[in-house]
């Protein structure tokens, strides 16, 4: 049976997690939860899981979890970062799922590699902020790394049929969001409930606002660049509306292997617990005749300029990334919460970009303190807008 540590265990992917150990009891148990705020969905977890650890975001959210939940849990809870780092370098765990959201995921992985814990990733953050850093930690210490990001499980998987030396390029698919047929003046109006309403995919906030603005797609292009080791030029993205075709990754001889799938985020979870085997998720069974047609295009990088600025900060390289990333999280809370107009996002990272300094991308206090510059920054632009 293998021990889980479950960062992130409130959101979207954590739930689906769940949903993956709680179908399969006889080989998964859960020995760590963590989550940010949401006290009462996280002490429904731990009664149910039965964690050895659990971690909150803040000390008052500690009381308010250990008020919902037995005496016997009470000295389990541990709080913030260091909480996190706990949950993640557990030494009863086997693997450790990162699932939360945003840079705050980068401390706890390092945790769960140096603990010589397999990883699976579904905080994309991680490798955009840290990724040559990350890598060579998880060559160091022999671990695992397992992407649960859709497109990257593709990826993942569509390698299995080749050599890693006859990759030609990756081909990285997108939705293309909810805003993919609106003009310019359009989007300049957008509100956050509508960035919010993706088409295929039920996702956290965060998640939904960067798909509207194609930023998770340039996101997910700085982690294949790191979590695949293939240079930059030869990673491109395709929108691919019905978003069946999860990505792509084509051989020198020009085969093309591509993984399809309903759009069910337990399917690449499952695939990552469970990896080289494959589970029996009983899902319904993909339909390509219903499907219909499955259409391709390219991106528009003039109303979605974000996905070119995250090929430019991958190009940059040093703590640029991390700039990106950070800038991209600052401005999309400020989206959310009425303070900036949805164009506005990608001009925010643009201006951050542009004026934030340089840094070696092996060092962590570095990178550390370029995500704090850059949000610095982001806030200062915001302020302007």
């Amino acid at each position: 049976m293998k021990a889980l540590s479950l960062l992130g265990s409130t959101g979207s992917i954590g739930c689906n997690v769940l949903a993956v150990v709680r179908q399969f009891p006889g080989q998964f148990r859960v020995v760590g939860l963590s989550a940010g705020r949401n006290v009462e969905l996280l002490a429904a977890q731990v009664r149910e899981f039965e964690p050895e650890c659990i971690a909150v975001g803040e000390p008052a959210l500690a009381t308010n979890l250990a008020a919902l939940l037995p005496a016997r849990y009470h000295a389990r809870i541990v709080t913030g970062m260091e909480g996190n780092c706990e949950v993640a370098a557990l030494p009863s765990a086997d693997m450790v799922v990162s699932a939360v959201v945003g840079s705050v995921g980068l401390l706890p992985a390092l945790a769960a590699i140096r603990a010589g814990k397999d990883l699976g990733l579904a905080n994309k953050e991680t490798l955009v902020m840290a990724g040559r850093l990350i890598m060579a930690a998880v060559r160091t210490h022999g671990v695992r790394l397992l992407p649960i990001d859709s497109e990257h499980s593709a990826i993942f998987q569509a390698l299995e049929a080749g050599r890693r030396e006859d990759v030609a390029r990756i081909i990285l698919t997108a939705s293309g969001g909810p805003f993919r047929t609106w003009n310019a003046e359009a989007l300049a109006a957008a509100v956050p409930d509508q960035a919010l309403a993706h088409p295929n995919w039920t996702m956290g906030r965060k998640i939904s606002i960067d798909s509207a603005t194609l930023m998770n797609k340039g996101l997910e292009v700085i982690e294949a660049r790191w979590l695949f080791d293939v240079l930059p030029e030869r990673i491109e993205v395709v929108v691919h509306p019905q978003s069946i075709v999860h990505s792509l990754v084509e051989y020198r001889d020009g085969s093309v292997v591509a993984q399809l799938g309903i759009p069910d985020m337990r399917i690449p979870i499952a695939y990552a617990l469970s990896y080289p085997e494959r589970l029996e998720l009983a899902l319904p069974s993909l339909s390509l005749a219903q499907c219909g047609g499955l259409a391709f295009e390219q991106p528009d990088h003039q109303r979605f300029p974000a996905l070119k600025m995250a090929y430019e900060a991958l190009a940059m390289g040093g703590v640029k990334p991390a700039v990106l990333n950070a800038a991209n999280e600052v401005a999309v809370a400020a989206f959310l919460a009425g303070r900036i107009g949805f164009t506005q996002i990608a001009a925010v990272v643009a201006t951050t970009l542009e004026a934030t300094g340089q840094g070696d991308e092996l060092d962590l206090e570095a990178i550390l303190a370029a995500d704090r510059e850059a949000r610095l920054v982001a806030e200062e632009a915001i302020g302007c807008a």
